[in-house]
């Protein structure tokens, strides 16, 4: 058991007043805050007792917990509440969850991306639930005149066993609101958790399976007009005039304008993108007549100038200003390709030198290189991008998917004219996000075309506007160098990697501080295509990259690729090479040992073949082997079995559907996903030349172990995709004979 001191966060603390049918609330304001849920579940309390709060207990014991991140299918509107129930000692039952709105006053920071979201919360929720618990207690001690230490809490009933006397939580919550914070609370142990740890199905399921408006896409209201958008064609060009005397003539059309999404003197934040500023706006009653509208409309485009925006230069919003470039010119793949083996060539930038690794490599007996590279990649969300504004003079009110919104608050108060607290934000449910719904443009442009048009607004994104115009995995290069001696040892190694337009390069992850002479050198080139987070960004080349290698490595060192692994780690362990590695080498050794275990390593079935790959990161360690079939020339994974440790599992349902999934789709990746441009234009715009994994390509089985421990929880949605990648590469080598060093692998197969 934990002891905890509430008085830390004392003042944030704010215990509600008693209303007249008893209850309590209690309020952290880092997560906090909730209404009534306005529908029947369980046997509703008459009174809710609330003050900008996230507990709440009614007279009957129910608890309601608003979930203050937004959801795309992470399953932290189960896993939030969870942890909470878990602190309070309450059935699982007895809870009912709801979203909140955005709301930072109350809750801190709504933000849901990097595999923050339990992490973050993990800490909050636990004294609250636990602060709550006590003062329950102390209530009922005061009450029944005993030890406040004589009583305890099962299933949210307050016990003294001595006496007899029991009441529910319900029964409390009255008195618990008069009794004084306490000065310090008493946390569970991690071996005494009953709902943490446990499989809870998702909260949301019913309403999933039956259709229920959920999303931003199922929003209507009354008067409400539908918007669509007419971007460039390409990334490099801009509006330059437009013919729409037909579309102006066509049923059901409103209105057709241009807009400046942002304005020129707007301080960009992280997730602000200014690829497509200027554009086309058809305003009408219905998807259908929208659309018909869109494509009579004529525009002529132009070549955009070299461009530069002031940016924050940090996540904080309002942080301190640099200027962003965005050079001219309409880019194409084959350019990209040919600049990146140019630069790949030429020194990097040195991240980090451990030893002398110049001296090692002119002294070694061999050398392998090998060079690895990875095209642009779209997300693809299940749900295309909308949002729903009404802008009127003074409010605004959004409803829609996004993962950031707090970023985007501070862009729509620029461009608006309006101070941020008249901006109320609804968070829907997202279809997918994986770092796509952090860029918040569709929330400016829906507000723009609100606030013109003074009617409340739909913006809808069709597939091919998603895709064409979207925010993309960046293209990368690595070019990986190990220096061996006469006796075949390990002596050097150097990783120099880079892409368009940011490098990949994680500087003091493994294998750096394994190896005594060490070199991680980085580069970069400009671009005005739009990047951004993509699940586990950067991890999701450079672990392909790196494992590849590693297992090539092991093999010219005539070493199993698990024991060469170990080896390494064993070496980080024991006598580290420098102080910066960002890794524990105890728990990465443990996923290794863990895979090892249960996937038979050396028990390979007859046809089948093997991969291996690990990585650290999102504070998480995940190992992964794979087996490939080949049929009719085709690879097949089979089954995947996965060996994680991300800390305490929450709700193991939920972790084990989220490694499930990033698996599934590292795999299609791996295999399939790429997006060419030419000039400046993507050359895929929908799902039938975007080739994404299939149903039937799925692993038959993907066999998932958590390992055991009372860490604190880390990240559980992108950690597990990074190794799927090279799992993949490291079996087809075993499968073909041939190594893998360009995404997709399968157009390397079909050369073969």
């Amino acid at each position: 058991m934990t002891l905890i001191k509430t008085t830390v966060n004392r003042r944030s603390f704010l215990k509600a007043a008693l209303l007249a049918g008893g209850g309590m609330v209690l309020h952290f304001s880092w997560l906090a805050g909730c209404k009534p849920a306005g529908k029947k579940v369980l046997e509703m309390p008459e009174e809710w007792f609330e003050m900008n709060s996230y507990i709440k207990i009614g007279e009957n014991g129910v608890v309601t917990l608003f979930n203050p991140n937004p959801e795309f299918g992470q399953n932290v509107k189960t896993s939030l509440p969870m942890i909470l129930a878990e602190e309070l000692d309450i059935d699982w039952e007895q809870v009912i969850v709801e979203q909140a709105d955005f709301y930072p006053e109350r809750y801190g920071r709504q933000f849901t991306g990097g595999s923050q979201s339990v992490r973050q919360a993990w800490s909050p929720l636990r004294t609250a639930g636990a602060t709550a618990r006590q003062m329950l207690i102390l209530a009922a001690a005061g009450q029944w005149n005993v030890p406040a230490s004589e009583i305890t809490t099962e299933h949210g009933t307050l016990l003294h066993k001595s006496s007899g006397k029991k009441a529910g939580y319900g029964e409390m919550a009255s008195a618990a609101a008069k009794i004084p914070v306490p000065e310090e609370v008493k946390l569970k142990a991690v071996s005494d958790f009953k709902v943490v740890g446990s499989s809870k199905k998702n909260v949301e399921i019913k309403n999933i399976l039956s259709g229920k408006a959920l999303f931003g896409l199922d929003y209507k209201t009354e008067g409400m007009l539908i918007a669509m958008v007419v971007h460039p064609p390409a990334f490099g060009m801009r509006f330059k005039s437009m013919d729409d005397k037909v579309a102006k003539s066509m049923p059901g059309v409103k209105a057709i304008f241009t807009i400046d999404s942002l304005k020129e003197d707007i301080v960009q934040n992280f997730f602000d993108t200014t690829s497509f500023t200027k554009f086309a706006v058809v305003v009408g009653n219905t998807t259908w007549e929208v659309l018909q509208a869109k494509k009579a409309l004529k525009v002529e485009w132009e070549q955009e100038p070299e461009r530069t925006f002031k940016m924050g230069s940090s996540w904080t919003p309002g942080a301190e200003t640099i200027e962003a470039k965005y050079p001219s010119g309409l880019e194409s793949t084959e350019i990209h390709q040919a600049k990146m083996k140019e630069f790949s060539k030429k020194p990097g930038n040195i991240i980090r030198r451990d030893g002398d690794p110049e001296s090692a490599f002119r002294s070694a007996t061999k050398i392998l290189e090998r060079t690895y590279t990875a095209p642009f990649l779209a997300h693809n969300t299940m749900e295309p991008v909308n949002c729903f504004a009404h802008v009127t003079a003074d409010k605004a009110v959004l409803y829609g998917p996004i993962q950031a919104p707090e970023f985007v608050v501070g862009t729509l108060s620029q461009r608006l004219s309006l101070p941020k607290e008249k901006i109320e934000i609804k968070l829907a449910r997202m279809g997918g996000g994986f770092g796509r719904r952090a860029y918040g443009h569709h929330f400016i442009e829906a507000a723009v075309i609100s606030q013109q048009v003074k009617a409340p607004v739909k913006l809808v994104y069709t597939r091919e506007d998603e895709m064409t115009a979207g925010i993309y995995r960046p293209t990368y290069s690595a070019t990986y160098r190990a220096a061996l001696d006469k006796d075949n040892k390990l002596i050097a190694f150097h990783v120099k990697a880079g892409g368009i337009p940011e490098t990949p390069v994680h500087a003091d992850r493994f294998p750096a501080g394994a190896i005594d002479n060490y070199l991680a050198e980085g580069w970069q080139i400009p671009s005005n295509i739009t990047i951004g987070a993509f699940r586990a960004p950067r991890s999701n080349f450079i672990a392909s990259a790196e494992q590849s290698f590693l297992d090539e490595l092991a093999m010219e060192m005539g070493k199993d690729p698990i024991d060469f692994r170990l080896e390494l780690l064993e070496r980080a362990k024991t006598n580290p090479v420098g102080e910066k590695n960002d890794y524990d080498a105890a728990r990465y050794a443990g996923v290794l040992q863990l895979v090892r275990e249960k996937s038979k390593w050396k028990e390979t079935p007859q046809g089948v073949h093997r991969g291996v790959s690990a990585y650290f990161c999102h504070n998480s360690y995940v190992a992964e082997v794979v087996d490939l079939v080949m049929k009719n020339n085709a690879p097949k994974v089979e089954k995947v079995v996965a060996a994680i440790d991300c800390g305490v599992v929450v709700n193991k349902d939920g972790a084990i559907n989220m490694a499930e999934g990033a698996i599934i789709d590292g795999i299609g990746n791996a295999l399939y996903g790429e997006l060419p441009f030419k000039d400046g234009a993507p050359q895929k715009n929908n799902f039938t030349t975007y080739r994404l994994i299939r149903m039937n390509e799925a692993p038959k089985t993907i066999d998932v172990h958590f390992v055991k421990n009372e860490e604190d929880p880390t990240g559980m949605g992108e950690p597990p995709f990074p190794p799927a990648f090279a799992a993949v590469a490291n079996a087809l080598y075993r499968a073909t004979g041939k190594r893998f060093y360009n995404q997709p692998f399968i157009n390397e197969l079909k050369s073969t």
